[in-house]
């Protein structure tokens, strides 16, 4: 089955796949410890001049109070000018301390957040392919876009915001028991009613927004799997179908955000009663205290404004619930990630010293008895062995599904066989400090200078290493004759490169990156019959002095290697030269007399033309 094959079918039904893990409220909660655990200074110093802050705020209403009862007692203007002054020295105070306590609390969670990305993007870049292809492309792209992004919103607006409010709840309670105890209990009356509040909306908001996670996931995997395939959608004329997934997970994402909607005002509701409550219950107590001389008129008015205050910090404290639990749900997602163990060597990375007694010469491949399956019970690859002989050059052919891809990438590393091993002899490469180097028909060019680009195979490599690697593979010129040279930047909103010179650059990084192995999944399939001569040469000498296996796209590659290994239904069926071979009885024989019969009588050298499809496939393994 082919790999793309199988994700497909996996997000067209959402429920066979295994998502990516998500972390428990425990384990989230101690990764947030861990990793702020370094930073303690800061946290320490960024919530102690909140503390002041808000401090500082609270004389505000008993000044304010003081006031009221110079105005009821008919005193002088001009002992007005005292409590006024200080009106305005309070307010600076508090305006500075808050800015300043703010920032050193954003700081504190900017840095956590740079760490977690961190960790989370090098555990992703790192997951087994299997694994991600099992969750779907739209599960690891929501959480790296949707998921990082509003976990960051949270740690830059609503975590100094609720420890602000926070503060301000606390020390305001604290302010109104320090008047008089009663008007504290009255304050209190609200609390069970915004406690309540909380629990309700808690159980209801956790399990919704990671439902919204999910959806959103699924939708953005079914937008790239129809994008992605447009193609084959207008050929079959399933253009309506496609529409009909899109539209049920948009849908379904839809109605999971309505529902969150009406929560949260169904939340606003219940808060707006807490308010009546307490406020009415903060000036009867006023007047009751005022009319038996226990208070003044100033310390009731202080009171009232003590709670009317806090209207402010525990509606937002309350309303960055919202904000809490989807960034909490968010969070989870990514620590599940970031907390992936990270995988062990595959057998394709293990190596033995050829000094050893006995050892293989460097560049040896040996793999034993390897049976592989991406989907239990669907085997791809049966009871393979095959060894590569140090500096051999071999070609692996065979009709679509035959099994050439998914040996290449075990050999490569990329994936863990379900059984046997694969074994390589040697030294890592100078470059990428791998043994063995993969080099596909899909190769990506990174948004930044073409020095940059090319140095990702081998980042001490010196502009005139870049030199030698392009000349190797005949793309020196175009290189030098781009606007900047090698300083041009290509890759998204830079230089375009052709399909050619996209495929030159891979197999020039192969040559910086030198390892002792060299994989070639159809490297040359993109050119197309013009470029395909040139792209052929540039990989004879990308693979010169290295074992390398070579999937082969046209048969003229599979003729000029030393050895072709023929696969059918995921086994080896034949191996030997092409002398050999072609003059037998078996597979290649009747592939290569196919091919022979679509060149032209005049054609006298090898054509570079597709063959039919039972020689120019991609390996839907």
């Amino acid at each position: 089955m082919n790999e793309s094959t199988n994700e497909n079918t996996n997000e067209q039904h959402p429920d066979t796949r295994e998502l990516l893990p998500t972390a428990t409220a425990t384990r989230t909660r101690a990764a947030v410890r861990e990793l702020v655990r370094p930073h303690r200074g800061l946290a320490v110093g960024g919530f102690a001049v909140m503390i002041a802050a808000t401090a500082v705020g609270l004389l505000v209403q008993p000044i304010l109070g003081r006031i009221v009862d110079l105005v009821a007692d008919q005193r002088p203007a001009g002992d007005l000018t005292l409590p006024v002054v200080l009106l305005v020295l309070v307010a600076l105070a508090h305006g500075g301390t808050t800015s300043l306590g703010l920032s050193l609390v954003s700081r504190l969670g900017e840095t956590v957040l740079a760490q977690l990305r961190e960790r989370f993007v090098e555990k992703a870049l790192r997951l087994p392919l299997e694994q991600v292809e099992k969750a779907g492309a739209g599960d690891l792209t929501a959480r790296v876009t949707r998921d990082v992004s509003v976990v960051g919103e949270a740690v830059r607006s609503a975590l100094p915001e609720l420890a602000r409010s926070l503060l301000a709840i606390f020390l305001t309670l604290a302010a109104m028991a320090a008047l008089d105890w009663r008007f504290l209990v009255a304050a209190l009356l609200a609390v069970p009613v915004q406690a309540t509040t909380a629990r309700w909306y808690v159980r209801h908001a956790v399990p919704l927004y990671a439902q919204q996670r999910i959806a959103t996931g699924a939708q953005q995997q079914q937008l790239l799997d129809t994008i992605a395939g447009a193609g084959t959608v207008r050929g079959f004329r399933i253009e309506e179908e496609h529409t009909e997934r899109v539209t049920r997970r948009s849908s379904n994402a839809v109605a999971l955000k309505m529902r969150g909607i009406r929560l949260v005002l169904d939340f606003y509701n219940r808060l707006h009663v807490a308010e009546y409550t307490g406020l009415a219950a903060v000036l009867v107590t006023g007047f009751l205290l005022v009319r038996s001389d226990s208070v003044s008129i100033g310390t009731a008015t202080a009171a009232a404004l003590y709670f009317h205050s806090l209207f402010t910090p525990v509606n937002s404290a309350l309303v960055l619930l919202d904000d809490a639990q989807s960034a909490t749900a968010s969070l989870a997602r990514l620590v599940g990630v970031a907390d992936e163990p990270t995988p062990e060597p595959t057998r394709a990375q293990e190596t033995a010293e050829p000094s050893q007694p006995g050892a293989a010469p460097d560049g040896t491949v040996t793999v034993t008895g390897i049976d592989h399956a991406y989907v239990p019970g669907r085997p791809v690859l049966r009871h393979v062995d095959l060894t590569l002989r140090a500096g051999e050059r071999v070609a692996l052919v065979g009709p679509s599904g035959a099994g050439k891809t998914t040996l290449a990438k075990l050999i490569a590393g990329v994936h863990q066989a379900t059984s046997g091993s694969v074994r390589l002899t040697g030294t890592p490469g100078r470059g990428s400090g791998l043994p063995v180097a993969l080099v596909t028909q899909e190769t990506h060019v990174f948004a930044g200078p073409l020095a940059d680009d090319l140095r990702l195979a081998h980042p001490e490599a010196t502009d005139d290493d870049l030199r030698a690697a392009l000349t190797d593979v005949d793309a020196l010129e175009w290189a030098q004759a781009l606007p900047d040279g090698l300083d041009t930047v290509v890759g998204d909103g830079g230089h375009r490169l052709t399909s050619a010179q996209v495929q030159q650059l891979a197999l020039a990084r192969l040559i910086l990156a030198d390892p002792p192995v060299a994989v070639l999944d159809e490297a040359t399939a993109e050119a197309g019959s013009t470029g395909a001569r040139l792209l052929e040469k540039a990989a004879d000498r990308a693979v010169e002095g290295r074992t390398a296996l070579v999937v082969a796209h046209r048969l003229t590659q599979a003729a000029t290697a030393d050895r072709i290994v023929v696969m059918e239904g995921g086994r080896i069926v034949e191996s030997g030269t092409h002398d050999e071979l072609r003059e037998g009885s078996g597979p290649y024989a009747s592939l290569w007399q196919a091919w022979s019969g679509t060149r032209t009588a005049t054609d006298k050298t090898p054509t570079h033309r597709a063959g039919p499809d039972t020689t120019t496939v991609k390996d839907d393994d």
